[in-house]
């Protein structure tokens, strides 16, 4: 894993064209230590890239409180309006709050409003760090939120709702096959309201194209087939991502109540 020494400012402190270096610049953008920044430290931080980029440095000022400060700046201050990110919807807080909903989805014997309001409360919290950590260089109509929100709510919902009903119609299933089944219910939702509201948010590039960057990172022009292939790979994506946690626990679960 290569890591750069020396600072600078806007780059990242790890080689992007290695894995481990990719992986590392991945934890520390998810590192939840960060939420535990006090706004003084937060201030000092601001104050010390600024000074690095005026040339004033104070003394004794070191190449690893820049790479510190910058980590802090990225973490809570949204880089496009520069204002800064609410707690639970910055990157570095998807885990420590997303979890307690990923255990709600996972509960056994869920009703249908349990359901619904699991569902419901995932995809907002999705939505929510969506928007608050989203592309503000060029602005874009909250409508466009709003529509791959409700798309995603609508999706999610109606996929486990309707899961569960059948499941539980499902007269050729044992009671211990059908639980087993049920834990499953929550991955296809969430994929595909993942799907559909990368989808609604995105549809517009499919006819629009988006920006091509030379090796220097000048805009050389726009394609509507990258826009396509963009599209899928996040798409897929948003389908893989949550395999680990949502199909992982209850392939645990039934292993370890089959050896009690």
């Amino acid at each position: 894993m290569s890591e750069y020494l020396t600072f600078q400012h806007g780059k990242p402190r790890f080689d992007q064209n290695t894995f481990f270096g990719r992986l590392r610049h991945f934890l520390d953008v998810i590192d939840p230590s960060t939420l535990f920044v006090t706004e003084k430290r937060l201030q000092e931080s601001l104050e010390l890239l600024n000074c690095f980029k005026q040339g004033s440095l104070p003394p004794g000022a070191t190449d690893a409180q820049l790479w510190q400060a910058q980590k802090i700046k990225q973490a809570m201050i949204h880089p496009d309006t520069g204002e800064k990110i609410p707690m639970p919807f910055r990157m570095s807080g998807f885990i420590p709050f997303g979890t307690p909903v990923v255990v709600g989805l996972l509960l056994p014997h869920q009703t249908l409003v349990s359901t619904i309001f699991w569902q419901c409360l995932n995809q907002s919290h999705n939505a929510c760090v969506n928007y608050c950590n989203r592309n503000a260089s060029k602005p874009a109509p909250v409508s466009k939120f709003l529509e791959g929100y409700l798309g995603a709510v609508t999706s999610a919902v109606s996929i486990a709702v309707g899961l569960s009903v059948l499941i539980q119609r499902a007269r050729r299933l044992g009671p211990t096959t059908r639980l087993l089944v049920q834990r499953f219910i929550p991955f296809p939702a969430v994929a595909t309201a993942n799907v559909c509201n990368v989808v609604l948010m995105r549809h517009s590039e499919l006819s629009e194209g988006i920006s091509v960057l030379d090796g220097s990172g000048n805009v050389v022009g726009t394609s509507k087939v990258a826009a396509r292939h963009a599209l899928l790979e996040t798409a897929l994506t948003r389908v893989v991502l949550p395999m680990p946690i949502l199909i992982l626990p209850p392939i645990v679960m039934s292993v370890l109540e089959k050896s009690a």
